[in-house]
């Protein structure tokens, strides 16, 4: 079976395990179907996930133009403290930014390799934190917007990372942290004008499982444009990530904008 097209993050469905699609212009390719298969990918072109011409891709999928132009791409994404649409301020599309950062956000505690805090929409729970490959995570408030949200990630992160340390995530190297309790501990460190969001009661834990048969003991990232053919045995997806037998990792998410063709055997 062979499938061309573009790369785009993979799209998900909550189930246990997680079904996991990659998805084309023309087709679609379920991935947990073609575990234990051989897989084959290679790298044909370019294409901005925005302007969608064949031009090569700077950050996150888009060309060097786009990523500094689109409002998809503004730096108050990565960084939602820099949030201004409550104030009326616009980045680079105000119409844009006031749907996007207008609207309820969780701040929350994921358990990927070690806890760490995080921000994302409402509407995002929980693809984000399967996004991230955690295997579990609890909301600690739930905000109207991604500014608080942001000033609420700020204040956390003098006690938990806001990264993923990914090798860790991908050889299964979690912790058994307590983040229920962890969670309910956390009050006194919200910003003022957070802690009237806050509830004190426990909030529910969502439990993650991932389609892998195996997991790799050492790790080797696929780089399309060093590596622009490879095959392999797909042996498990976790986060964005496709993990096979020889310990080889590809990040669909780092590959966005890519073209590519992949064969299933």
């Amino acid at each position: 079976m062979l499938y061309e097209g573009v790369l785009n993050k993979m799209q998900t469905e909550f189930n246990s395990p997680i079904e996991y699609y990659l998805v084309f212009k023309d087709s679609f390719l379920n991935i947990n179907q073609v575990l234990d298969r051989s897989i084959t990918i290679d790298f044909i072109d370019y294409e901005c996930l925005c302007c969608h011409q064949r031009k090569k891709i700077f950050r996150q999928g888009f060309c060097y133009d786009c990523f500094y132009q689109s409002a998809e791409v503004g730096d108050w994404i990565m960084r939602p403290e820099l949030s201004k649409a409550h104030l009326g301020i616009e980045d680079r599309d105000l119409a844009y930014e006031t749907k996007v950062q207008l609207q309820p956000h969780i701040v929350y505690l994921a358990l990927a390799s070690d806890v760490k805090v995080g921000v994302t929409r409402k509407t995002q729970v929980p693809t984000r934190w399967i996004d991230q490959g955690a295997s579990s995570a609890i909301e600690i408030v739930e905000v109207p917007n991604r500014y608080l949200a942001g000033i609420t990630e700020v204040a956390l992160k003098d006690f938990f990372t806001d990264k993923t340390n990914w090798r860790k995530m991908l050889q299964n190297e979690v912790g058994n942290d307590d983040i229920q309790a962890i969670r309910n501990s956390l009050q006194d460190k919200l910003p003022e004008e957070v802690k009237p969001y806050y509830t004190s009661t426990d909030a529910n834990i969502i439990d993650l499982n991932y389609p892998v048969l195996q997991y790799p003991t050492k790790l080797k990232s696929l780089n399309l444009e060093k590596t622009p053919s490879y095959q392999g045995t797909l042996k498990g997806v976790k986060g964005q990530y496709l993990i096979f037998e020889d310990g080889t990792v590809f990040n669909i998410r780092s590959n966005e904008g890519s073209v590519v063709a992949i064969n299933v055997e």
